[in-house]
């Protein structure tokens, strides 16, 4: 994945955010944030990402799966500062929609991700409703 376009990196576009703690687990040898740890605190601000755009409730009952995510690491985080996660949407598609999300400590961007997620209806992928590709778009987009 290339690095993302500086437009991304500002915290205060992304209309969703949580703050999330650290945890000395989440220190690797080399007394920063481990990746893996990065890509959990990732994982957990897509998921109330979700819960806040009513996904769920908006395609049941279908199901929704991470058909591919990446990351970007920008910088270091440390132990035991909060850090931000901020979720948007980058676009969105018949089937699919991309979520982005920047990670941030102290004013800092640590990590931007990339993920797609796909509507499906079991093994394969099933349309988002117009409805809820429409209230994507218009409420939960990067800001100007």
């Amino acid at each position: 994945m290339p690095r993302p376009d500086p437009a991304l990196l500002n915290a205060a576009r992304y209309p969703f955010r949580l703050e999330t703690t650290t945890r000395f687990a989440d220190v690797d040898p080399n007394q920063h944030l481990n990746n893996v740890a990065l890509a959990a605190m990732m994982e957990d601000g897509r998921v109330r990402f979700n819960f806040a755009i009513g996904f769920r409730e908006a395609i049941a009952p279908r199901r929704a799966m991470v058909a591919s995510m990446g990351i970007e690491y920008l910088a270091q985080g440390y132990f035991p500062d909060p850090v931000e996660v901020c979720c948007a949407i980058e676009g969105v598609g018949r089937t699919s929609f991309a979520i982005i999300q920047l990670l941030s400590q102290g004013g800092q961007n640590v990590a931007f991700a990339r993920s797609i997620i796909v509507c499906t209806d079991g093994d394969t992928p099933s349309p988002i409703p117009d409805a809820f590709r429409t209230h994507l778009l218009s409420d939960w987009t990067l800001k100007e």
